[in-house]
């Protein structure tokens, strides 16, 4: 009977570290649905596949002569972009706070779900300080090491660790997060707010 306590102890620590790991993820709008069975995205494959880990992938979107486009580009330079399906248009993706997310595996941090990970396109600390989401300066590039860098201010954030701030300033903080599902290079990729 003295050990009864130990377990319902590790219980409530899980249950606290589970709270924790599910405040990390974004309230934000976000939703993006691809089979990329259907399509065979080359780009895309590479940040989905998790024997690539440290290729990320942008995707945003583009309207061009009443077509709508997905654009894929990763961090090692490759490009592609594919026409939206009637159905896909349909679906009303909300992709980022401004028309951009990042997924791929991370190297350093592996997650529940095996180390995949989401995050916005825009800098989190630029948003938060002028009160705008939507300015496209607060963009962020990425390096092939796996460094998102922002366009307006300059912060460095490491993608293949959950996104952390690597020269931010007391009250800075960490790349937004989403969360994020894939079944394989070739397969299906979910995104969302929680």
């Amino acid at each position: 009977m003295k050990h009864r306590p130990l377990p319902l102890l590790l219980a409530a620590l899980f249950l606290l570290s589970a709270c924790n790991v599910e405040n990390e993820y974004s309230s934000q709008p976000c939703y993006f649905a691809y089979q990329n069975a259907n399509y065979l995205d080359e780009t895309l494959a590479t940040a989905m596949n998790p024997q690539s880990r440290g290729v990320f992938c942008q995707i945003s979107e583009t309207h061009s002569g009443g077509v709508t486009y997905l654009n894929f580009t990763n961090n090692q330079g490759l490009t592609s972009q594919k026409k939206e399906t009637a159905l896909e248009q349909q679906t009303n993706y909300v992709i980022g706070v401004n028309n951009g997310i990042i997924v791929g595996f991370q190297t350093l941090n592996d997650t529940p779900n095996g180390g995949f990970a989401a995050y916005d396109l825009q800098c989190p600390n630029c948003v938060r300080r002028h009160s705008s989401y939507t300015n496209p300066r607060y963009r962020l590039t990425m390096s092939t090491s796996g460094i998102a860098t922002c366009s307006s201010c300059g912060k460095h954030y490491d993608m293949n660790n959950r996104g952390v701030i690597q020269d931010g300033e007391a009250d800075d903080v960490n790349l937004t997060q989403y969360v994020a599902t894939t079944t394989g290079p070739f397969g299906y990729l979910l995104v969302h707010s929680r």
